[in-house]
């Protein structure tokens, strides 16, 4: 297995673990993980579920403001959790409900347009990860300090470019090419969701060094918060992938 190095995804780096071994001989197992993990997803469907039915209800800009919460309120959430691991217990869970709310209204809509994008997305997120868990697993793709250094470099660069035409948008105008719908444009899309599966592979690889570390029972909770926003990058941009295919 590859050295720990840091990961692009900015819930999880080298001294995550290191500073939150256990004291107490309660000890962060991988099965602990995986179990916190479906807890989190639960959370995201159930909360989903409502924005989605408020969204597809008779008066759905009543689904608008549960989505703004849950997007403000996600981002508070994953702030707190990335400072405050020890209350991960807590606050991923929270975290989870707040993105399913922004989750099941932007599905919603995408699906209203574009008849079964959603489930499309769904499936093809969950396909994506088992087969980046399956590579990591077979040794085929390994976290080697190069892998990670290119995928840390690529993330920060789509971060740039969705924060360049946030800033743009203020004033009337978009980054070239990234919200087109020909050639280009989907090509672009390709590329930042291939990104983003790649993401889950340093994950999968900081995880398992927290279970070989020994770290506290609470960073179960945290590693699946820390893959739970990955798996929200993914799905977002599966999704937004498809709805360009779509409108061609």
């Amino acid at each position: 297995m590859a050295d720990p190095v840091r990961t692009s995804n900015p819930t999880l780096n080298p001294r995550t673990f290191e500073a939150h071994r256990a004291i107490d001989g309660q000890v962060m197992t991988l099965q602990g993980t995986v179990n916190k993990t479906g807890v989190l997803l639960l959370c995201v469907v159930v909360s989903a579920a409502w924005t989605w039915g408020l969204a597809r209800s008779e008066q759905p800009q009543a689904a608008i403001p549960w989505m703004i919460g849950g997007i403000i309120g996600g981002l508070i959430m994953a702030i707190v959790t990335t400072f405050k691991m020890e209350w991960s217990p807590i606050t991923a869970p929270i975290y989870a409900l707040l993105e399913g709310l922004a989750l099941g209204g932007i599905s919603s809509s995408l699906d209203r347009a574009y008849h079964g994008i959603a489930i499309q997305a769904v499936a093809l997120t969950f396909g994506v990860m088992a087969v980046m868990l399956m590579a990591y697993t077979s040794g085929l793709i390994r976290a080697t300090r190069k892998f990670t250094i290119g995928v840390i470099a690529a993330t920060g660069a789509i971060f740039l470019v969705y924060m360049a035409d946030m800033v743009m948008s203020f004033f009337g105008s978009h980054v070239p090419l990234i919200n087109s719908t020909g050639p280009v444009g989907i090509a672009i899309s390709v590329v930042i969701v291939i990104v983003a599966a790649l993401n889950l592979i340093l994950d999968f690889n900081l995880i398992e060094t927290g279970v070989q570390a020994g770290a506290a029972k609470y960073m179960e909770w945290y590693g699946a918060f820390a893959l739970m926003v990955t798996l929200v990058w993914l799905y977002l941009e599966i999704i937004r992938l498809l709805a360009k295919t779509r409108q061609r």
